[in-house]
């Protein structure tokens, strides 16, 4: 489980489009679904764009894994927090997540518990 918590944050924090391509391939299912409060997503392309617009964003700050994992039955959680490198987060939050039988993950539900003042 941890290591595809790290390759989930990796992918999030992967600024070249053919790597990044490359990293949620191998993170998320073809027919793969990203939801939180900003997007809807489907599918590879639908999930790289929604990484690419968190970035552009966010410049400059970057995804590191939280606290807490939990896993059972192909059903996974996480925190999640973003800032600047070795800094304090401006954004945290936690993924649940369902995995496929390869291992990738199949959907993604997110939810924003700190967002920086607007």
């Amino acid at each position: 489980m941890t290591n595809l918590v790290e390759r989930y944050v990796a992918a999030w924090n992967e600024t070249d489009p053919a790597a990044r391509a490359k990293a949620v391939a191998g993170v998320w299912t073809e027919d793969a679904t990203y939801t939180d409060p900003l997007a809807d997503v489907a599918g590879h392309a639908g999930i790289a764009a929604v990484i690419e617009g968190a970035q552009g964003m966010f410049p400059g700050l970057v995804f590191t894994p939280g606290e807490l994992y939990d896993a059972h039955h192909g059903i996974a959680r996480f925190t999640w927090h973003l800032g600047p490198e070795g800094g304090e987060p401006v954004a945290t939050g936690f993924d649940v997540v369902e995995l496929a039988e390869d291992g990738r993950i199949s959907k993604v539900l997110g939810f924003l518990d700190k967002v920086p003042a607007a």
